[in-house]
């Protein structure tokens, strides 16, 4: 089964309203079974503060909560639960508000504080703010639900330090010490004066809502603010609108036939130093005396450490002193002692081992150096395209080139990821199967790239445009042959692999 990518739906952050995206979590979930794209898209012939509004209003009405409930408060409950709305439901009318309020950290919105209501009261002396401890009118303090009252300046530092430098956003507590009641959203937009500080709160706020949804994934390429949401969390291509395609379940680069398990294991084996290590493992020894690291410079069997504090003289096939040896300068006779047989035995298992994986690797950067190549192709071939319709050709004539160059990434994106595949795969009868297939696409995508690489002339233009055709085609058709084979192998469990 060759899988086509999915179309997702989409919705750009940067788009919405700085008010709209304070409460875009909520909105978001009553909006519907799709996707939001920017507001002004969600309901056609309102403007974007109309969005929002309906937007919320949706959510309010989709939680049943009583209007007493501020809409950033149903943000704070929502985010304790992980957005899980069933949950949350639960547990709202199960009777005890108090506990739910209690362990969601923030005060019930229906029992206003008793100290809330004292500090309301207008007061002509100044007060000293608890934090930086300056007099300052009560007009000039604010605060929570909780009473606790601070300068407005002391309030921004505040956020803005839990903001920037430790990225919190749904937790961010009142400044009191041993207060525990969470800020709102209101509050911090109200006081933080920066647009770069709001702008990354509600970074992490929507972020914290999307990590939560299966349904929703941030677009990995770089400076896009789409997220894409699909009907069903599995390992399927999906497109963003930039364009980007990828895996939903991992984030990575769309990567049929390997599974998103056995890439990660790749990409990690590629990015870590284990490889050094078994270079290292396959092509030095240490020093039976001091352990540093020796590799082996020349032809004779007598090593010399060249630690200053070391010098000891030993023998590189077995490793010890080099005195017993006597004049076997270049034949260690313990060559066949048990304990320097298998010292030879794991030295060679590291190097097999090392080969195999620099076999893979280096075709598998192959590949992915020759995507990077056939990407640029397209502007050589838009000049081909050009070239060719001066020669009285049709631009529908010449749609061919692109369509080949098409065809020629997928090949080369499919052929990559084959070799993470194979690397994994135990011998058997159904891997020879699948290592033919490669094999085939392989020589069929090399020689496709060497007609698209030729130059055109009025000669050779239908001869070529012949051959391009039914190359690509049959590449098309090998592709679609190895895929069907791979995914029946995983339907039928026919794989093995290797646990490295």
């Amino acid at each position: 089964m060759v899988h086509s990518p999915i179309a997702c739906s989409g919705w750009n952050y940067a788009d919405l309203k700085p008010e709209a995206r304070s409460f875009f979590q909520v909105s978001h979930m009553g909006a519907g079974a799709q996707g939001l794209g920017p507001s002004s898209s969600a309901f056609p012939g309102h403007s974007r503060e109309q969005d929002w509004k309906r937007m919320r209003c949706c959510c309010l009405k989709m939680l049943f909560f009583s209007p007493q409930n501020p809409a950033t408060i149903t943000r704070i409950l929502l985010s304790h639960f992980n957005w899980d709305k069933e949950k949350l439901m639960e547990r709202y009318f199960d009777g005890n508000l108090e506990k739910l309020f209690a362990e969601c950290h923030v005060i019930n919105p229906s029992k206003k504080s008793r100290t809330r209501q004292m500090n309301t009261r207008s007061s002509a002396q100044d007060m000293p703010c608890q934090i930086c401890y300056l007099n300052y009118p009560n007009s000039y303090f604010t605060g929570l639900e909780c009473g606790h009252k601070f300068c407005m300046q002391c309030w921004s530092e505040y956020l803005t330090t839990k903001i920037m430098e430790e990225g919190m956003g749904q937790t961010i507590s009142c400044p009191a010490h041993g207060c525990d009641i969470l800020v709102d959203d209101n509050t911090v937009m109200r006081l933080i004066t920066d647009s770069k500080v709001k702008l990354k709160y509600q970074h992490l706020i929507t972020n914290s809502f999307v990590e939560c949804n299966r349904l929703l994934k941030w677009c990995p390429a770089p400076d896009c603010h789409h997220v894409v949401k699909v009907q069903y969390p599995d390992a399927k291509p999906v497109r963003c609108k930039c364009g980007r395609q990828f895996c939903f379940n991992c984030g990575e680069n769309w990567h049929d036939p390997v599974k998103c398990k056995w890439l990660k294991k790749w990409i990690k084996k590629c990015d870590d130093d284990s490889e050094t290590s078994n270079w290292i493992a396959a092509n030095t020894k240490e020093c039976p005396k001091c352990h540093v690291t020796i590799e082996k410079d020349g032809g004779c069997n007598h090593m010399v450490c060249r630690n200053q504090n070391c010098k000891a003289e030993f023998c590189w096939v077995c490793l010890g002193p080099w005195e017993p040896h006597g004049s076997a300068w270049y034949n260690c006779n313990r060559y066949n002692e048990d304990d320097a047989k298998a010292a030879r035995d794991a030295q060679e298992r590291s190097r097999a081992a090392l080969q195999r994986y620099l076999f893979y690797c280096n075709r598998y950067m192959n590949h992915m150096q020759s995507l990077r190549f056939e990407h640029k192709l397209y502007a050589q071939v838009k000049q081909k395209m050009e070239e060719m319709q001066q020669h009285n050709m049709s631009w529908i004539e010449v749609q061919f080139l692109k369509k080949a160059v098409d065809v020629l990434c997928q090949c080369r994106a499919t052929l990559m990821y084959t070799y993470v595949f194979a690397f994994y795969l135990k011998k058997n009868n159904q891997s020879i199967i699948f290592e033919n297939n490669q094999a085939d696409l392989e020589n069929a995508t090399e020689v496709l790239s060497g007609y698209l690489e030729r130059d055109i002339s009025q000669d050779s233009l239908q001869d070529i445009k012949q051959k391009v055709q039914d190359k690509y085609r049959y590449c098309e058709s090998r592709r679609r042959v190895l895929l069907q084979h791979v995914h029946e192998g995983y339907e039928k469990d026919l794989w093995e692999y290797i646990e490295d």
